[in-house]
């Protein structure tokens, strides 16, 4: 497993979306902008599923996916395994965070369920030299 640096994580944090790529099982491209996230500890990140369709299909297919984020002249690529959950405590409280999220904005939201990212890898995605250089 591949753990995120500090840097990495309040960068995460900061940014208003994520890009989550996910694929096929015969690896027919997929990639999605996804706003609800949060980081569960260092080498994992947690994403809702409001709107998930062609991506929730490709997950349960294959379950290879990265997530890369991005502001200004600095980005990340996180590469890894996913899980989905759509019961227990982790669910339950991310439909809760995600139902507020919702009733705040004046657009209702419905988490159908979440995804789990273990990482396994990290790459650079800031232009320049280092640019694709895996990093951890």
């Amino acid at each position: 497993m591949a753990k995120m640096t500090d840097r990495m994580k309040d960068f995460f944090k900061r940014v208003p979306a994520v890009v989550l790529a996910t694929a096929t099982g015969d690896g027919i491209p997929n990639a999605v902008p996804v706003g609800a996230k949060k980081i569960i500890d260092d080498e994992t990140i947690l994403l809702s599923d409001q709107f998930f369709n062609k991506t929730l299909d490709n997950m349960k297919e294959n379950p290879k996916a990265s997530v890369t984020f991005w502001e200004g002249h600095e980005g990340y690529q996180l590469k890894g395994t996913i899980v989905i959950e759509t019961s227990g405590k982790r669910y339950e409280e991310t439909a809760k965070w995600i139902e507020e999220l919702g009733n705040s904005a004046g657009f209702p939201l419905r988490s159908k369920g979440i995804v789990i990212l273990k990482i396994d890898e990290i790459y650079g995605v800031t232009p320049g030299a280092g640019a694709g250089k895996l990093l951890v």
